[in-house]
């Protein structure tokens, strides 16, 4: 059985499940989708196509947010041979009926007659990716991902507790919790991401790196920004969910930050912590963006400190507000991208040569040559490590966005 994973961390955990819940079965291909961006859908129509390609016989399952958002157009290809709900998608029962039943043992005694079960997919990282939270309550208007994802809910603390020790029990030394809005994480009054981190480090001792993905800024409570700000085993590298520089953008966004709220926030963090590394996500040419709308985009790498900057070129969604909205000229719109993205390389590159001739702790990735440090620059070594163990690396020299190095 093959599950490819399109779209984002949460999809990537998710398709680990997928794969471990349905085993080692017949022929058959689970593509779990992504719809954030047109682009991305563009991505699941190619998955579906090469996987029928690729695997004739197969029977091509899709579930994800383009199981959703996109479902007439799935099931219009004749390469789809059902759809899973995307809120069902970790629930056996949902595929009943759709994956065959493995194939009964054959005797020891008697000659095999096919090629031994496909084995579950193999782990893509070092790290593991543990969902705590999925869906959104909010309506940012651009995004087409709540309908995909329906309302937020959150994982019972002692559910994640439990899986993150599985997770270290397993071998792995770095957790990455994920989510759809993470930083909403939480049912009652004071029971935040902040309160659950420190319930995975009071009871998971001998886990040694925690990383969080997108976070909102609005949403960092108190309690969190003192774990970013002073708890070693929390990784200084703080990735934000900007969108825009600009706060009329902001607004007609449907954001609840203004562009002084996530400056504040940058220098809270960076006046406790200075190695902490910063990344957001960004929108180029939302519409009715103006060149000095733009431009407060562009400024606000600066003011942010941002060295990892996801850049989307903004991708009208049908059925969001953003759609119906004056719309910038697709050409501006890669242009502006374009600018934000080298803007970003600039930075990170100035940001990476300040690491050179230090020393920085890495995990080291499956390949055994490549990995990530604390603060989540990229690191190839001189010789190969065993994967997932984290090593002590001198850094000798930057190549293009990685930096080089050997044990110290």
């Amino acid at each position: 059985m093959t599950v490819i994973s399109l779209g984002c961390r949460l999809n990537i955990a998710e398709s680990a499940a997928i794969g471990a819940m349905l085993g080692a079965r017949s022929d058959v291909v689970v593509i779990n989708s992504c719809a954030v961006t047109e682009a991305a859908v563009r991505e699941t129509r190619r998955a579906v196509r090469r996987a029928r390609r690729d695997r004739p016989d197969a029977r091509i399952l899709v579930t994800g947010c383009a199981a959703e958002t996109e479902r007439d157009m799935l099931l219009g290809m004749a390469e789809v041979d059902a759809l899973v709900p995307n809120a069902a998608k970790l629930d056996p029962a949902a595929f009943a009926g759709l994956v065959p039943a493995p194939a009964a043992p054959v005797p020891p005694t008697a000659e095999p007659t096919a090629p031994p079960a496909p084995r579950p997919p193999a782990p893509r990282h070092a790290r593991a990716f543990l969902p705590v939270q999925n869906g959104c309550d909010h309506r940012c208007t651009f995004c087409i991902i709540p309908y995909g994802r329906g309302p937020s809910r959150s994982e019972p603390a002692g559910a994640v507790i439990a899986r993150a020790r599985e997770l270290v029990d397993a071998g792995h030394r770095e957790i990455v919790l994920t989510g759809v809005d993470v930083t909403s994480y939480g049912d009652l009054p004071g029971d935040g991401l902040g309160l659950l981190v420190e319930r995975l480090l009071r009871h998971v001792p001998d886990l040694p790196r925690i990383r969080l993905s997108s976070l909102d800024p609005v949403e960092i409570d108190a309690r969190l920004i003192e774990l970013i700000c002073h708890e070693p085993r929390l990784m200084p590298h703080l990735h934000l969910s900007l969108q825009a520089g600009d706060d009329l953008i902001l607004k007609r966004m449907k954001r609840r930050h203004l562009r002084a709220d996530a400056i504040r926030l940058v220098e809270q963090v960076k006046a406790a912590r200075p190695d902490i590394a910063i990344g957001a996500d960004l929108i180029a040419g939302f519409p009715t963006e103006s060149e000095a709308a733009f431009a407060n985009s562009l400024k606000i790498l600066d003011e942010c400190d941002i060295v990892f900057g996801h850049i989307f070129p903004f991708s009208p969604r049908r059925g969001t507000p953003a759609a119906r909205m004056p719309q910038v000229d697709p050409a501006i719109v890669r242009a502006r991208a374009a600018r934000l993205r080298a803007a970003c390389g600039d930075r990170l590159a100035r940001y990476l040569d300040t690491l050179v001739g230090t020393t920085q702790q890495m995990l080291v990735e499956l390949d055994g040559l490549s990995g990530h440090a604390p603060g989540f620059a990229r690191i190839a070594l001189d010789r190969a490590q065993p994967p997932g163990s984290i090593v002590d690396v001198r850094i000798t020299q930057r190549q293009g966005d990685t930096l080089q190095g050997g044990l110290a």
